[in-house]
């Protein structure tokens, strides 16, 4: 009997071994256990072959994709109970991607609870969509038929009518030479992380936060505070270290609740960058914060909690107490460093990234920028003699610091507008509502008009009227980019692309480029003129494509390549407008998924998905008309490496036609 059991032992961890292999890299088995009658508990396990990846559920957006169950005829036939439980995982940061990445090594198991509505019910179709990675990151659909009794599953037929049978079949393209999509992976050189750029967006705006009327008077109290309170001036250097440190410490405390939610469910906050609806509440809630800023009302928490904690403070002594004056600082400034920490948030969620891990970085460097005056100081008391007076110059702070909230507020709006295709805020919209912006800012720098919280009109200071020298400037600069005398690339990225304009233009494609959102007709046109293609996945609210549309492509070198060499294929992935009902249909994947193909968006994704194993944007390959794969796929990266790689498909192309 040990014998036998060592022997089919042996014999099912061979068969394994067999059935993984580097096309095939994880093996999926599931269990049934019986918990009551109507009770069972679900278990999905999968061996993963050595140096691959299986994401977690909750691994973060901007990276590889999450795994997704679907549990057919889930609240029909049967419940959920709780959520499905993963086995442990692992947490990495991904240079590639700038997210920390949730994943499975080795084996990977998930668990389901359910119970039953329908007595009856003796079989479950359950769909796990994951994504696994090696050098090459695979879409997969495994398809789980389940037998609660073990008696064996009966397969219900699905059927698609004709029409989603032929539009399915459309869709699947026979490219020649697809192993070249994978000879040393996708080429992406963005491997700079965002985090830095972010800590110093987070300093600059502790740095600004410092100038307002809520923080500055603070500075010198607080100092002298510790630098009188004992005779031991070493002791009270040592405090106001601690008091600073633990300013730090709460603003990153701040952030930690963001990485509860991207752990329970990582597309709360990366999906605004999509979504219609979360887009223009953003826009409120910075609306809200400008007007604030210019005076009509002040954003408070309740005073109770500050006289709270600075009874506790006085209570309490030692390292506590100076844990609780922080504390004091942070909430008696709300009303000041509250909209420049909204504007920190917005700008995160604008970056490529973990949207979680971002805001810790620039919540860190706000803190620090807080911290460093009461540190400072506190070991060079004498400079606080050069401290400015305070005065109407922090009002001013604040007016400005509402002109940059109600900017950024139109970023959020424009996303919104560009994802639904309202056609409402094209680029000279977006970009005349800037100049407005920027000259009402510079006429009240120049005391042209005030704001209700003003105080007596006084003299400009010099660096006020830099300030407002800077703001004309910065308005002249949107002025020409607006008639197209400069193309803007300071803010690359952030306005609406160039081709979605009021004015008619010659295509409605980056940097007025030939281009067709149509597989099929850009196909026809390569074939037609001999031309090979550049088929471009991208996406509306894709700040990355913009960069490379706005910085590579419009490289001199590059630009003419581009024009005039190859047949260019854009498809966006992310377009939400309905396909016309003579287009929707039902599309099948091989393991049985059915999936709706009802936007533009939907379409190019699946289309993405099925032939390139891909699923992320920028994401470019080189065809040639005869649909020959002629390069490896490349995504974000810098000019010189986005050049040679054109140059090297258009040789292939023409060696192939010398043939």
């Amino acid at each position: 009997m040990r014998f036998l059991i060592l022997f089919l032992g042996l014999f099912f961890v061979n068969l394994t071994t067999f059935a993984q292999t580097e096309e095939n890299p994880a093996v999926w088995s599931h269990e049934v256990h019986k918990l009551s009658d109507t009770e069972y508990e679900l278990v999905f396990k999968g061996k993963i072959m050595d140096g691959w990846h299986v994401y977690s559920q909750y691994t973060a957006e901007g990276g590889s994709l999450p795994s997704e169950f679907t549990f057919e005829k889930a609240g029909e036939d049967y419940e959920l109970v709780g959520k499905t439980e993963e086995s442990e995982t692992i947490k990495e940061y991904s240079d590639i991607f700038e997210v920390e990445e949730t994943f499975f090594k080795g084996e990977a198991i998930f668990t389901q609870k359910i119970k039953l509505l329908d007595p009856e019910v003796n079989q479950i179709s359950v769909n796990l969509f994951y994504q696994i990675c090696k050098e090459v990151c695979l879409p997969v659909d495994e398809f789980f038929e389940i037998s609660l009794d073990g008696s064996g599953f009966v397969a219900e037929e699905t059927s698609l009518d004709e029409r989603s049978v032929a539009l399915g079949e459309s869709l699947k393209v026979d490219f020649k030479n697809k192993q070249l999509l994978n000879q040393g992976g996708v080429t992406d050189s963005e491997g700079k992380s965002n985090l830095w750029v972010i800590f110093g967006l987070g300093f600059i705006g502790g740095l600004i936060a410092l100038l307002t009327p809520c923080v500055f008077p603070m500075i010198p109290l607080t100092v002298s505070f510790f630098t009188k309170q004992t005779q031991n001036k070493s002791k009270g250097i040592a405090n106001a270290l601690l008091y600073g440190f633990f300013i730090v410490l709460i603003y990153f405390l701040l952030s930690l609740p963001f990485h509860l939610f991207n752990s329970v469910d990582s597309q709360i906050l990366n999906t605004i960058a999509t979504n219609i609806w979360l887009n223009v509440f953003f826009f409120i809630i910075f609306v809200f914060f400008a007007f604030s800023f210019f005076g009509y009302y002040e954003l408070t928490l309740p005073s109770s909690w500050a006289n709270k904690m600075d009874s506790a403070s006085s209570k309490v002594g030692g390292g506590l107490g100076i844990f609780f004056m922080a504390l004091t600082l942070a909430i008696v400034s709300f009303s000041c460093t509250g909209p420049i920490l909204g504007g920190l948030l917005g700008s995160t969620t604008l970056a490529e990234g973990n949207v979680a891990t971002n805001l810790t970085s620039g919540m860190v460097g706000f803190g620090l920028a807080l911290a460093l005056p009461f540190a400072l100081f506190a070991m060079f008391p004498a400079w606080l003699n050069s401290l400015p007076k305070s005065g109407g110059w922090m009002t001013t702070v604040k007016v400005v610091l509402g002109f940059l909230e109600l900017a950024l507020a139109f970023k959020f709006l424009s996303n919104a507008d560009l994802v639904g295709n309202w056609g409402i805020f094209k680029r000279e919209i977006f970009v005349g509502i800037w100049v407005v912006l920027f000259i009402l800012m510079t006429l009240y720098l120049f005391g042209i008009f005030r704001f209700p919280h003003d105080g007596p009109k006084k003299n400009l200071s010099p660096a006020r009227k830099m300030v407002g020298l800077l703001s004309f400037a910065f308005t002249i600069y949107l002025i020409l980019g607006l008639f197209n005398f400069s193309n803007l690339k300071l803010l690359s990225g952030f306005p609406p692309p160039s081709f979605y304009s009021v004015v008619e233009t010659e295509s409605d494609c980056p940097l007025g480029l030939d281009c067709y959102k149509d597989f099929e007709e850009g196909v026809a046109h390569a074939q037609e003129v001999n031309k090979p293609i550049l088929l471009d996945f991208t996406g509306w609210a894709c700040v990355n494509c913009r960069k490379m549309e706005e910085n590579v492509w419009s490289d001199p070198n590059v630009y003419p390549i581009l024009k005039d060499d190859y047949v260019l294929i854009s498809l966006y992935v992310d377009d939400r407008k309905e396909l016309p009902e003579t287009e929707q249909f039902d599309f099948k994947f091989d393991s049985g998924r059915i999936k709706a193909i009802e936007t533009v968006g939907q379409k190019w994704g699946t289309f993405q998905t099925i032939n390139f194993n891909a699923a992320s944007q920028p994401y470019y390959v080189l065809l040639s008309p005869n649909l020959e794969i002629l390069n490896d796929a490349v995504q974000y990266v810098d000019v010189e490496t986005y050049e040679e790689w054109l140059k090297s498909g258009l040789q292939k192309h023409h060696l192939s036609m010398n043939k």
